[in-house]
């Protein structure tokens, strides 16, 4: 597969079916060898998203372009440089991985001198070499799957948009999918889709994360989780005192909070607090002061430290902070089944 320039720029982007309001004023960016993570519940707008810039569905407001090419006034062509995994992939169990393939290439137009080489190229790259005589009703889900990724990239197309490319598999399948996805992205734009938090850490390169129909963060993860962590969670192996005594003199550390202290089988103290951090001082200098007080404060108080972590703050926690009903303002929200309904 080549390496091809593209990029995708969506601006104010909005949409509605009815009177139900499915993404409301989106924007981002998403250029070449990178991978952008849409992030968010079911019902969030994600593939409402996807569908307005594989040019299935036109927005109600805003601009989506590919290429500098806009979606709903050339659809067809900006059909030609995606490469499209709906969450459920049309497959015709009966023909073979071949025969669905070489339908696929006749669908997108490529010249029949030009077919066999295609079909071949995508199946290598998918790994399904060994499998283009069986019937795809025959083959596991995951390598169902790698016939849906095949024939999106059939047609070498710049940009790759998958829409929950892992549902429903087991979890060998899922390291196989999430391995070919993050080696396609070294050469095109790829925007998948996911509510599955581990997804995101282990393929993208950027994250997008969608609530309610609208942006709650955008940027790398590490970018996102610096803007509002607002402290750290140390953990520390000590030897040298009881637990109840480490505890005390963790009151001398200053602003440790959240603190927990076990004392093991084996003697040693298990302790956990945290620290929060100073607004006016950068990220890493923060981190590096916080380490350097906890040390000074063990070796004051005749402590052997054994361990020492910093607990960064996960997606999972991210996740959870600007989706969850404290960010909503709600508890639930009347629109879901209707989104639902709407395939949003």
């Amino acid at each position: 597969m080549s390496a091809q320039s593209a990029k995708i720029e969506v601006t104010n982007l909005s949409k509605h079916y009815g009177n139900v309001q499915a993404v409301t004023d989106i924007s981002f960016s998403v250029g070449t060898r990178q991978v952008l993570g849409f992030l968010g519940p079911n019902g969030a707008g994600k593939t409402t998203v996807m569908k307005i810039l594989t040019g299935f569905h036109f927005p109600s407001g805003g601009k989506a372009l590919v290429d500098g090419i806009p979606v709903d006034e050339q659809p067809l062509e900006v059909k030609e440089r995606i490469g499209y995994l709906p969450e459920n992939v049309p497959l015709y169990g009966d023909l073979t991985v071949d025969e669905y393939l070489d339908f696929a290439a006749q669908a997108r137009f490529i010249p029949k001198q030009k077919r066999s080489a295609a079909v071949s190229a995508c199946l290598e790259a998918c790994a399904l070499t060994g499998y283009r005589g069986r019937k795809i009703e025959t083959l596991s889900k995951g390598y169902r799957q790698r016939a849906g990724l095949a024939q999106a990239i059939l047609h070498d197309p710049p940009i790759l948009i998958l829409d929950e490319p892992t549902t429903g598999l087991d979890p060998n399948q899922i390291i196989e999918i999430r391995s070919l996805i993050k080696e396609l992205g070294k050469s095109k734009t790829v925007i998948l889709s996911t509510h599955i938090l581990q997804e995101v850490e282990a393929i993208c390169s950027q994250v997008l994360i969608i609530n309610d129909g609208r942006i709650a963060a955008q940027g790398r993860p590490e970018e996102i989780a610096g803007s509002m962590k607002g402290g750290d969670t140390w953990e520390l192996i000590l030897k040298g005192a009881q637990g109840n005594a480490v505890k005390d003199k963790l009151s001398l550390l200053g602003q440790a909070s959240n603190t927990q202290v076990e004392t093991a089988a084996d003697g040693t103290v298990h302790a956990s607090f945290f620290i929060p951090t100073d607004g006016g001082t950068e990220g890493n200098r923060e981190n590096g002061d916080a380490g350097e007080r906890i040390f000074d404060w063990a070796v004051a108080q005749n402590l052997k430290i054994l361990g020492m972590n910093r607990k960064k703050i996960s997606i999972e926690d991210i996740f959870v902070k600007l989706t969850g009903s404290e960010a909503s303002g709600v508890n639930s929200k009347p629109d879901d089944n209707k989104k639902k309904a709407a395939g949003i």
